[in-house]
């Protein structure tokens, strides 16, 4: 098979991907609130860094990712389905309680 005929798709980034790299989650608000999620616990250090492979803790980066979803949950009110709402609220709670924690 030549370059032409393989398949290529798009990855979040908008870089092209051939059919032999893994398929990439569907994007909804749920997956990107869970990304947003997961860069917020690499920051407090509970999480290792996927590109490092190292603990560390970024504490003013970790405020502004918990900001952002506090954002998202505030610019979204009205229009979340009861899951979206318990899911970010849920979320929130536990990103602030750690947060606290790292800082004191």
């Amino acid at each position: 098979m030549t370059d032409d005929k393989k398949a290529h798709t798009e990855d979040a980034g908008g870089k092209p991907q051939t059919s032999g790299s893994p398929p990439l989650p569907t994007i909804n608000f749920a997956t990107f609130i869970f990304s947003l999620n997961s860069s917020a616990l690499v920051q407090l250090g509970m999480m290792e860094d996927p590109m490092t492979g190292q603990k560390t803790k970024n504490l003013p980066m970790a405020k502004q990712t918990i900001d952002v979803i506090s954002m998202l949950e505030e610019k979204t009110r009205g229009n979340l389905d009861g899951d979206e709402a318990a899911m970010i609220k849920n979320i929130l709670y536990d990103l602030r309680i750690l947060y606290v924690k790292e800082k004191g």
